[in-house]
């Protein structure tokens, strides 16, 4: 296939499971309705993120109920099943204690199955100290012939995570964050044009203002978004390999970029004379 429509949230995201799952349920209705095959959700939409909450510091000043939790979890991949809907939704995964949870995203197929799950690899000082086990996997699938990674909020300040995945022929970065940091949306931009990646970035609505959701093409411009004044949306866009504006990214920057990584293009033209061996004249 050529082309794929996906949608990106923008939802309120809170402390309560249970609310937080009603709203992921009611979005992936809407995304259903407006055409998506997939869509994806906020770093924390299903549990909440601990750093808006009252208690900052530490996860165990958070009562997480991890039977809600799982509960809304099974009810949204329910949905996924019923409705043919790919769904991608950020929360804490809970651990063995007294080990800290990993902070993920799911990833529910058009069946309701949970097929993999992202576990934040670079996880912030905050959080890696006080608040969550890291991962160390990267996290790629198949829908429908495009293929997709996963990346979690501060890990935006990473281009190795990024350029990992164009190795790997991903097609789409699935960026969720739970930041009001506004350089997440240039650096967002900046990796979607140096890989040649399409980048999806789904935002809690009340840190819209600094990067709202919506989709960056892999020319490094915004495809679709929501607004950025903190309230909810949803926005639909369809992914075209074919689309003229951006063949020089796909079919003509990509490739090459990949070939000018190996370097065999630049050994087999290296030169041996004299006068570029010796740096100290003109």
């Amino acid at each position: 296939m050529t082309t794929l429509t996906i949608a990106a949230a923008q939802i309120p995201v809170g402390c309560d499971p249970e609310a937080n799952g009603t709203v992921i349920r009611e979005t992936m209705a809407a995304a259903k309705a407006a055409g998506a095959r997939l869509v994806q959700f906020p770093e924390g939409a299903i549990s909440g993120y601990p750093g808006d909450r009252a208690a900052k510091r530490s996860l165990s000043g958070w009562n997480v109920d991890w039977g809600a939790v799982r509960e809304q979890l099974e009810r949204v991949a329910a949905l996924a099943g019923e409705l043919g809907l790919w769904a991608v939704v950020g929360g804490n995964h809970r651990l063995t204690p007294p080990n800290r949870p990993h902070n993920s995203l799911y990833v529910l197929s058009d069946q309701g199955e949970l097929v993999g799950r992202y576990d934040k690899r670079r996880c912030s000082h905050t959080e890696i100290g006080d608040w969550y086990s890291p991962g160390f996997t990267p996290c790629v699938f198949d829908v429908d012939g495009f293929r997709f990674g996963c990346a979690l909020c501060i890990e935006v300040n990473f281009p190795e995570l990024f350029l990992d995945y164009a190795a790997s022929g991903v097609d789409c970065v699935l960026f969720s964050s739970y930041s009001r940091d506004p350089i997440f949306e240039v650096l967002a931009q900046a990796h979607a044009a140096a890989s040649a990646l399409w980048i999806s970035v789904s935002v809690p609505a009340q840190c819209s203002a600094a990067m709202p959701s919506g989709v960056i093409g892999p020319h490094g411009y915004r495809l679709g978004s929501c607004t950025a004044d903190g309230a909810p949306g949803l926005v639909c866009v369809e992914l075209n390999r074919d689309d003229p504006a951006l063949d020089v990214a796909l079919h003509k920057a990509r490739p090459w970029r990949a070939r000018a990584r190996a370097g065999d293009v630049y050994e087999a033209r290296r030169v041996d004379d004299p006068r570029s061996g010796d740096r100290t004249r003109f």
